[in-house]
């Protein structure tokens, strides 16, 4: 069976675990610069740029993988969020894209493959893709709003060139994730369609959206249905939200997406709403509690963390959903769907 085939036969079955975040694991490590920048001799200072940690602290990004997986999860992604040509750039290190997505992804499959050798329980792994930290749909400068700093071809060529890496690493999916602009998602779908025509296989693609308030809009004004109108043509492995807030202000979003997706949701949020210093207080209890309703409700087949979370969260997240049925998909009636920043059906 393929990767493809091998994950919906296993999330037929379950509500599978996906992994947390690794920004928070990485802080709470405490690196120094040095454990950054290694030997690498950027010339630009290294610290906080996790995905570089492929290359340089191999022990630290292999140590989270494991404890995701320890903590119960079947798939996990890599490092690599900004691991493209664009946000390389801040820390000098664009000429090292290829080898750090190839490195992270080799990382993941062989801690992967380690738990999957001790159980038989397939474990999967996303190469993510991040959206950079650029936009094709708004202008950068309030005085000029026709201005775009990139524009469509460059950007899938980034996308391109990071997913090829992440597959020659051993990534089983590319997730296009926190997408906060359609039309940068939309390059990374042609992106990859594209890099699968040349390679001359399927590339399983994941998408996740993020809302930017509590209306269920992201940054480019979509809302969650006409996201997924506009991307639905890439027939997508799975689809769904992360980041943006809590499980109880995602809820409505994810009901909104279970109904009307006829793939796989993966849906994983915030440890709930940052304080007034930005961190995450929200316990696993709580978060587990949250999407356990998810689960009753039928509304998700794939589970895990974003900004906050812990592996401490997962396995609450685990242990809550444990035996529950995962979401049925369903089959809306054929229709031309259509969408600009709302949905739009035509009538027969």
């Amino acid at each position: 069976m393929s990767a493809r085939e091998t994950f919906l036969a296993e999330a037929a079955k379950r509500i599978l675990i996906f992994d947390g975040a690794f920004g928070t694991q990485i802080q709470d490590r405490k690196l120094s610069e040095e454990d950054f920048a290694g030997e690498l001799a950027l010339g630009h200072d290294q610290k906080g740029n996790n995905d570089i940690l492929a290359l340089t602290r191999q022990d630290v990004i292999a140590d989270v993988t494991r404890a995701y997986f320890n903590a119960g999860s079947d798939l996990v992604s890599t490092n690599t969020f900004s691991a493209n040509r664009i946000s390389q750039a801040d820390y000098g290190a664009e000429g090292l894209v290829r080898e750090i997505n190839i490195a992270a992804a080799r990382i993941a499959r062989e801690v992967a493959d380690e738990f999957a050798a001790k159980d038989g329980r397939p474990r999967f792994v996303a190469g993510a893709i991040g959206p950079t930290n650029k936009t094709l749909s708004l202008s950068p400068d309030v005085e000029d709003p026709g201005f775009r700093e990139i524009d469509f071809d460059f950007l899938a060529e980034v996308y391109r060139e990071q997913a090829a890496a992440l597959l020659e690493g051993g990534a089983d999916f590319i997730l296009v994730e926190t997408i906060f602009d359609t039309l940068n998602a939309k390059a990374a779908v042609h992106a990859v369609l594209q890099l699968q025509e040349e390679l001359g296989r399927d590339i399983p693609i994941m998408l996740s959206m993020t809302l930017t308030d509590l209306s269920g809009r992201n940054l480019s004004g979509h809302t969650v249905e006409a996201f997924w109108y506009s991307v639905r043509h890439a027939k997508p492995l799975t689809v769904g939200l992360n980041c943006s807030f809590g499980a109880d202000q995602l809820r409505p979003h994810i009901q909104l997406l279970s109904r009307i997706a006829d793939c796989p949701i993966l849906a994983y949020p915030n440890a709930g709403l940052p304080n007034e210093l930005g961190e995450y207080d929200e316990l696993p209890e709580t978060t587990a509690r949250h999407l356990q309703d998810w689960a009753q409700n039928g509304t998700v087949n794939a589970l895990g963390g974003c900004c906050g979370s812990t592996p401490e969260h997962i396995a609450a997240i685990a242990k809550a959903v444990a035996g529950l049925a995962p979401r049925t998909l369903p089959h809306p009636p054929v229709a031309t769907r259509l969408a600009g920043l709302e949905p739009f059906t035509m009538a027969a």
